[in-house]
């Protein structure tokens, strides 16, 4: 007869879960609960970032209370003014953004959009908004803009 090693009944020896991942009954509805809290939360916290959309209305009756606030407007550009120097970083500029309540001056330090481009911008809200020496009143420093349909 050949000789042969001995043979295990089994290579891979089989152990119960850990009782950390052997979850069940109230235990699995608390860690459930528990998960959904937080991800509510933390939703709630990135969604507190995000300026929130104001009409211009809104601003100008109450300056007062967005003061150095981020908000957000939509609209359509009814006038602008700017400079761009192509191959260089000089550009900036102001503009007329107009929601159907009112209109309001934009103060910007990218390119200036074109006259009836339909865009969202969001910025803070200051008062004696000037640019090139002229001073437009109530107005909004640009942080962020999107266009819509061009």
């Amino acid at each position: 007869m050949a000789n042969f090693l001995p043979v295990r009944e089994s290579l891979c020896v089989v152990r119960p879960l850990p009782d950390i991942l052997n979850i069940q009954g109230d235990t699995m509805k608390k860690l459930t609960k528990g998960l959904l809290i937080s991800v509510i939360a933390i939703a709630t916290v990135l969604a507190a970032g995000c300026p929130q959309r104001r009409s211009i209305a809104e601003i100008e009756r109450n300056p007062g209370r967005y003061a150095d606030k981020e908000v957000a407007i939509v609209g359509v550009v009814r006038d602008s003014y700017g400079v761009s120097v192509p191959g260089t970083p000089i550009r900036g500029g102001v503009y007329k953004i107009d929601d159907g309540t009112g209109s309001i001056w934009v103060v910007t330090e990218d390119t200036v959009p074109g006259k009836g481009a339909e865009i969202g911008i969001k910025g803070r809200v200051g008062t004696g908004v000037s640019w090139s020496g002229k001073n437009y009143g109530l107005g909004i420093y640009e942080t962020g803009r999107k266009y819509g349909r061009r």
